[in-house]
């Protein structure tokens, strides 16, 4: 949470709001919302609608939630009129691709749904076992391939055995590539036309896994991607605390695509799905 006690005293003077451009740019929201925000206090402050901590709390708040519901929030997975529905995931290495893939496996086997995943990262070493692992561990049908294939015919192959034994939801997990790498964001655009073409519509979602920890380059990978293929869901990874999960707010406001996913641990439970106001309350919380 963002200690912003210390600046809710007596109104909003000059030195608090630089305290507060401050606080809110180490908590990673960048210079666009952060001055956006700051504005907002302040012209609540000269209405006099801030003169205590909860009222200076409350505009915060409600600033970050207005952000967040701002443009393309839809914070729903969509599905496939009929089934399976397919949900690309992709990002660079080291965000947590795979272990958000097990999670949100292991909630669709939950709700009783019928769950496959496909091993479409076919580079890195392991990551094949890796899913198989959490395909075991979460109930989930298993599809993969042996090392250096083609990701974009595992794909393809896996939208056809999906169909075949009546999946609801076929999860196809990607290489981590670096936003960098051209060639293999042209791969990547590869595998995205490949299941377009096997099944009209689909993917139905394609979510980017982004590491809460890095900060503003959290928001450069998501421009990159989302000029690759269409996002339509932002998971933020690896946020324990929300002290800078700013990062959230800037990267929604950056490609206008909502966020779905939060992951707040490494346990198979610990995923929350997205609530703006709720993440707006928790994260300028004093408790």
């Amino acid at each position: 949470m963002l200690d912003v006690a210390v600046l809710a005293t007596g109104g909003v003077a000059p030195g608090s709001v630089e305290d507060l451009e401050q606080l809110l740019l180490e908590a990673d929201f960048g210079v666009p919302v952060t001055l956006r925000l700051v504005e907002e206090v302040e012209r609540r402050a000269s209405r006099g609608q801030v003169r205590t901590q909860d009222e200076f709390r409350n505009a915060l708040t409600e600033g970050v939630a207005t952000a967040l519901l701002t443009g393309n929030n839809d914070s729903r997975l969509a599905t496939a009129g009929s089934p399976p529905t397919v949900i690309l995931i992709v990002g660079v290495n080291g965000a947590g691709k795979t272990t958000f893939i097990g999670k949100l496996s292991g909630r669709f086997r939950g709700e009783g749904k019928r769950v496959m995943v496909a091993a479409g990262d076919t580079f890195r070493a392991g990551a094949i076992d890796q899913l198989r692992v959490w395909a075991e561990r979460t109930g989930a049908t298993f599809i993969g391939s042996k090392a250096g294939a083609d990701p974009a015919a595992v794909a393809f192959d896996a939208i056809d055995a999906a169909t075949t034994r009546g999946v609801d939801v076929l999860i196809v997990d990607t290489a981590g590539r670096l936003h960098t790498s051209e060639s293999l964001m042209d791969e990547l655009r590869k595998v995205a036309r490949v299941i377009a073409k096997r099944l009209p519509g689909a993917p139905h979602e394609t979510l980017l896994v982004l590491d809460g920890t890095i900060g503003q380059n959290a928001v450069q990978q998501a421009k990159i991607f989302a000029a690759a293929v269409p996002i339509t869901g932002l998971v933020v990874t690896k946020l324990d605390g929300t002290a800078r999960g700013g990062v959230v707010v800037a990267v929604h406001e950056a490609i206008d695509v909502p966020v779905k996913f939060l992951g707040v641990g490494e346990g198979a439970d610990d995923l929350e799905s997205f609530e703006a106001r709720e993440f707006a309350k928790a994260m300028l919380s004093d408790e």
